[in-house]
């Protein structure tokens, strides 16, 4: 039946079935502008319950969570029909869910019968957070059509491979957690109330120090559609044909993707921000018309001022950084691009710079590091510069390159991982949380950095503030005793003792790590030479952060990063899930011939 023709009292239709190509039909709700028709329509396509409220729906001004008819309130307001549908297998459609895997299709078929309903005008656009974000990219890489336009916030995966599934080769366990979490609200577990409690009474906790699993030997085994599509992403450790499709790896696609205007927004302590800039940088190299906005902010938390344990600043929200809250953020972008209306509030880039506080524990006992929002036409700015640090055999970070060969080596134990502490991550509870935090361990209250499996290079105390603005990336000189082991690096901003902080705070900015089994190319693990020296490069996530003057910028050096990512056994290459667990002696050389250096992107106004 079609929406238009109901009374116009009744402007909502729940759980309309709309049919895929091959039959499946997927539960979608309707919601329809008062007066005459045809609108643009605005699609968000979820896994998360199409009628449950998003959490990230709120704004400064409005703290409690939007419902989704009053959400969906706004944009019919503002003269847009809204289309919310329940993801393939999940709450009201039918159908079998494998996670990510089909959105590029069904998203496709679902802007198309879209555009063929009398009450829209032909034009779709897409919005969503998250998993809603990546069905947008999925579906624009088929090129359907009516699309229109998109707002991907943190997500719409350019490569899953590379960051939000794996990163570096190696798995990102949220991936793990969120897998148990959602298999608790499964179909699959309210059918089967075995299978329920068995998922209640799992120490997710005490299974996670248990690793690797094993396939019907996993907490995930009572429902093993879910144990399924989380084992197909740990087994396949190489960058294969089954991560080089629509809705895993869009950057595989820009070139037959539909080209439309398309807004990416991420956070610095969000595991899409190399999705976003990747995005970003790759449309607007095609000439699409493409903006990006990154902020402070974990996962989706766009108007909170803080991170963890560190306070950004009243400056720090969306609303400050955009001049509006979301909603009429989102509003206006759809008016502009689905109705010509209006013209762009910024250039193509807004970001934020994190620091220029004044260091101290605020009313919350944060620390009060600061910020401030700055534009630019590209990313990285346009006015940034590289410099590179060399990291010294004394242990210093330092602009000059040591003239003689050093060596630096520790013990890599896979059973002793190093230990997660903040960073760019979600869906991690509750092993761990994303934001920037005092690099010290939970447990014990010491410094990661005075651990023997985590080396050290840090420069002298800045004489002069010092501000990036880029990607990050490390390029090493390594050599192990095993075929296979990890490397780690980690950017921290160390603060000097102060009254409030006595021993100083040491701020986690971005992390990275690489598989060294890849480190001739993804497509294939490798074993490291037995001899001899590789060079490697260990991509971190993009940040922008002033370094205060009497402030340390430090670099951490490891072999693990857990649970944050998944722990190399130290084997053989590509037996990420081997059960052989090998001691590893790992070794990074400086200087001379093999000069390993930090590389950022410096702002010249320091």
């Amino acid at each position: 039946m079609s929406v238009a023709r109901r009374k116009a009292h009744d402007r909502a239709v729940s759980d309309i079935m709309v049919p895929m190509r091959d039959g499946v039909r997927l539960a979608t709700d309707v919601f329809l502008p008062d007066g005459a028709g045809p609108w643009p329509a605005l699609l968000e396509r979820t896994p998360y319950d199409k009628r449950a409220a998003r959490a990230n729906e709120y704004t400064a001004a409005h703290p409690e969570v939007f419902g989704r008819s009053e959400l969906a309130g706004f944009f019919t307001a503002a003269g847009f029909a809204v289309v919310f549908q329940d993801c393939r297998g999940r709450y009201g459609s039918e159908g079998r869910f494998t996670k990510y895997r089909g959105e590029a299709e069904d998203g496709f078929d679902t802007i198309g019968w879209i555009a063929g309903q009398d009450w829209c005008d032909g034009q779709v656009g897409m919005m969503g957070m998250s998993y809603s974000a990546h069905t947008q990219m999925a579906a624009a890489c088929l090129n359907p059509p009516a699309l229109a336009a998109m707002i991907c916030d943190c997500g719409g995966f350019s490569n899953a491979y590379q960051g939000g599934i794996r990163f570096g080769g190696a798995l990102e366990l949220k991936q793990v957690t969120w897998a148990f979490r959602h298999a608790l609200r499964s179909r699959a577990a309210a059918a089967d109330p075995v299978a329920k409690a068995a998922l209640e009474a799992t120490d997710i906790r005490a299974w996670m120090a248990r690793m690797p699993w094993k396939r019907g030997h996993s907490p995930l085994s009572p429902v093993p559609d879910y144990e399924d599509f989380l084992f197909e992403q740990w087994e396949h450790g190489a960058f294969d044909a089954s991560w080089k499709i629509p809705s895993l790896y869009s950057a595989g696609w820009y070139d037959r993707m539909r080209r439309v205007p398309s807004v990416h927004i991420s956070g610095w302590y969000d595991p899409y921000a190399v999705t976003a800039v990747e995005n970003f940088t790759g449309l607007a190299a095609r000439g699409q018309d493409v903006q990006l906005v990154l902020g402070p902010w974990t996962h989706g938390n766009r108007s909170r001022t803080h991170a963890g344990e560190v306070d950004f600043g009243t400056d720090a929200t969306f609303e400050n950084g955009m001049g509006q809250d979301f909603v009429q953020f989102r509003i206006q972008t759809f008016r502009r691009h689905l109705r010509g209306e209006g013209l762009p509030l910024h250039p193509p880039v807004r970001y934020f710079v994190m620091g220029g506080g004044s260091g101290g524990r605020g009313d919350h006992g944060r620390l009060q590091h600061g910020g401030s929002w700055r534009s630019a036409a590209c990313w990285p700015p346009e006015d940034a510069f590289p410099l590179a640090l060399y990291l010294q055999e004394t242990g210093a970070l330092s602009a000059a390159k040591a003239s003689h060969d050093g060596i630096c080596s520790y013990i890599a134990d896979p059973d002793n991982p190093v230990p997660t502490r903040g960073g760019p991550i979600t869906s991690g509870a509750p092993m761990m949380e994303g934001g920037a935090f005092d690099q010290r361990e939970g447990a014990t209250g010491l410094p990661i950095a005075s651990r023997p499996d985590v080396l050290v290079f840090e420069t002298a105390p800045l004489d002069a503030p010092l501000t990036v603005a880029g990607n990050v990336s490390v390029r090493l000189f390594v050599s192990s005793d095993r075929p296979t082991t990890d490397f780690t690096a980690k950017l921290v901003d160390v603060y000097p003792p102060s009254s409030d902080y006595p021993q100083g705070f040491a701020m986690n900015l971005t992390d990275g790590i690489l598989r060294a089994a890849y480190h001739a190319g993804f497509d294939e693990a490798r074993p490291l030479p037995a001899d001899g020296v590789t060079m490697l490069t260990v991509q971190l996530y993009p940040t922008a952060n002033r370094f205060e003057r009497g402030h340390r910028i430090r670099l951490e050096i490891a072999s693990s990063n857990f649970p944050r990512f998944d722990v190399n056994p130290n084997d053989q290459p590509g037996a990420d899930l081997s059960p052989n667990r090998r001691i590893a002696r790992n070794s990074i050389h400086t200087g001379g011939g093999t000069p390993s250096c930090l590389n950022l992107s410096v702002l010249p106004d320091g």
